[in-house]
């Protein structure tokens, strides 16, 4: 695999079970890229250990005087110059090459793996936990792989100048072959306390990422209720933690790299030593003292290749761990588990894009968990008194059963929502939310134009004017209308830039956009939950109309308990204690069931009762009104 060739067409199904699992995974699939790394690597690191070959030649041949070989021993270092030059040019090309494709395998498993879960994700793993993985991560992933090849060559460098020492002369040279794998292994003791102090400082890391993403999101609420202050000192605090982690982390690792220096010049004069007392006894000559001299040095630097990949390994194992937990996350479905089992390649991909030619499937929407049914091509209104309720029961209709579902059936879990009699968790992703888009209570706004913000997939039978106008845009349009005059002077909407996650525009702005998007796209059947509690009651009440007159003959559900949108509805489902108790008109609905009248009014059944015993007006009498008012 290039560069040039990112991104993989299919980054394969990796092994979770593990951190370690999963390094060794990416290892085995970026095998020749290993191979041509390690190749290179020992072609630059056999010749810079040669080189003391070519300088014990030159020295023996001043000291015969012999013109001759000198002139060999300069051709000879001439040629390995040119070696040692061209294997660290391409060992470093073949390294970061391996780094590069490493870190784009693991960022396309994230990113396949969120385009599987969708918003369920960041409700199964904090969301700092995503970014570190996805960022500081992956960067630390793809340091271990590159750093392998590299390790490779290094030790059948080592191996290799130790037998051919021991082959040019053998007295010095078993010195050097016993004292070598001493120095290797004289770290290993250090390690696992090294490790841990690595893997103790990455999950500090780790939790202060997550503050500082969790505090970011929440900044707006923090600071209405005074509270930036108090976050920002736990963040200070968890970021000093981090800090002490380091430093204790960087201490047991200055001493590691204190004893790969120690020990390598302990033997370096140990071999000197015993090297001027068989030169003295006329056993060696001055030229193979000098050649054993400069090996034992430039053994010095492969040598260094131990230690950086015991840091890499200790560094990147968390990191690996971290990656593997987010990756096992599954979608609950037959299919998927079908497709794992069945060891493919394609994995998760021959669930997620199997679908892209599949007809959707058509018909009614049907939750067997609470009885709620959604005749096609009507406008259904829920009401659920439990919001969390609300919102798994929102992502079931859209074939995403949560874990809160899974873990409340019996044994089996919550059953799947039906569209036309067929499971939505056991068809192909693709082909689930071609059927069924789910809009959940607080949807993400990307930053870009607004022309790009409704530049979606989508059937092209509703224009982006006729979406912006039924969830009541206007205002916003005049917003961005002046931002752009403002910005670049056209003064066209459809081209001001809109803010990460919309941080310019409203709560309400930000809904009403999100639901624009929503209708552009006219999926078969569009599942909204509370898309206007964060707008005004005249303004909800005509995006009540613009969704019935837009959706006509559509499927559409909406999570609400606005009396100005129930009375828009078909039909309305009251959905309580997980069951739908109740199914009607919401005048219906009111008249006749007083546990949905009172999630619907909110005020308690005593002050109901007493407003009614002083003759006063029902509460249908007032929803009556306010509903007349706003019309």
């Amino acid at each position: 695999m290039r560069i040039r060739d990112l991104p993989y067409s299919d980054p394969g199904l990796p092994d979770v079970r593990s951190g370690t699992r999963f390094l060794v995974w990416l290892g085995r699939n970026q095998l020749g890229g290993q191979i041509k790394a390690a190749l290179w690597g020992l072609l630059h690191m056999g010749a810079l250990v040669c080189f003391p070959l070519a300088i014990g030649i030159g020295v023996q041949a001043v000291v015969d005087r012999s013109g001759a070989r000198l002139a060999l021993a300069g051709a000879l270092m001439v040629g390995l110059t040119v070696l040692i030059a061209l294997g660290d040019a391409m060992l470093h090309r073949a390294a970061v090459t391996n780094w590069i494709t490493a870190a784009a395998r693991v960022q396309q498993l994230l990113a396949r793996k969120t385009v599987e879960l969708g918003s369920a994700l960041t409700r199964r793993v904090a969301a700092g936990e995503v970014v570190a993985v996805s960022t500081g991560d992956v960067e630390k992933i793809g340091w271990f792989v590159e750093a392998l090849s590299r390790f490779t060559a290094a030790a059948i460098t080592i191996v290799g100048l130790c037998v051919g020492l021991v082959i040019y002369q053998p007295a010095l040279g078993a010195v050097v072959a016993l004292g070598v794998p001493a120095l290797a292994l004289a770290v290993l003791p250090l390690l696992p306390r090294a490790a841990r102090r690595a893997d103790e400082q990455r999950e500090k890391a780790g939790r202060a990422t997550e503050l500082a993403s969790d505090t970011v999101a929440g900044l707006r609420v923090l600071r209405g209720i005074g509270g930036e202050d108090l976050f920002l000192s736990r963040y200070r605090r968890a970021s000093q933690e981090v800090r002490t982690a380091a430093v204790r982390s960087a201490r047991m690792w200055s001493l590691i790299a204190a004893v790969q220096v120690a020990l390598p010049g302990m033997l370096l004069i140990g071999v000197v030593w015993y090297g001027a007392v068989l030169a003295g006894n006329g056993r060696i000559t001055v030229g193979e003292l000098v050649t054993v001299y400069s090996a034992v040095t430039f053994l010095l630097f492969p040598l260094r290749h131990f230690e950086e990949i015991a840091m890499a390994y200790s560094f990147s194992r968390p990191s690996a761990r971290r990656a593997a937990r987010v990756l096992a996350l599954r979608r609950p479905s037959a299919a998927l588990e079908d497709a794992r089992a069945a060891g493919s390649d394609a994995g998760i991909d021959a669930g997620i894009d199997a679908g892209i030619d599949a007809k959707p499937p058509t018909g009614d929407l049907y939750d067997p968990a609470t009885g709620m049914l959604a005749p096609s091509g009507q406008l259904t209104a829920v009401v659920c008194g439990d919001p969390d309720a609300a919102g798994r029961m929102a992502d079931r209709l859209g074939g995403h059963p949560t874990e809160e579902d899974a873990e409340s059936g019996d044994g089996g879990g919550a059953p799947s929502a039906l569209l036309g009699g067929v499971a939505l968790d056991e068809v192909p992703l693709a082909t689930a939310r071609a059927a069924v888009l789910v809009q959940d209570k607080d949807p993400v706004l990307l930053s870009g134009t607004l022309t790009e913000l409704l530049d979606v997939p989508r059937s092209g039978a509703v224009p982006p004017t006729e979406a912006l106008d039924a969830a009541q845009c206007g205002d916003v349009l005049e917003a961005l209308e002046q931002a752009s005059v403002a910005d670049s002077g056209d003064g066209d909407p459809m081209g001001a830039r809109i803010t990460e996650r919309g941080r310019s525009l409203s709560g309400g702005q930000r809904q009403r956009l999100a639901l624009a998007r929503s209708l552009v796209t006219d999926p078969e059947v569009l599942v909204l939950d509370e898309p206007t509690s964060a707008v005004d009651s005249h303004t909800e009440a005509r995006i009540g109309e613009g969704l019935k007159r837009l959706r006509a003959d559509r499927t559409t559900v909406v999570f609400t308990s606005s009396p100005l949108l129930l009375d828009q509805a078909d039909r309305v489902v009251f959905v309580h204690d997980g069951v739908a108790a109740g199914v009607g008109s919401h005048r219906e609905l009111l008249g006749t069931d007083p546990a949905y009248r009172a999630v619907v009014t909110r005020e308690p059944d005593g002050v109901r009762e007493r407003d009614n015993g002083r003759g006063g007006l029902t509460e249908l009498e007032r929803i009556e009104e306010q509903i007349e008012e706003s019309a």
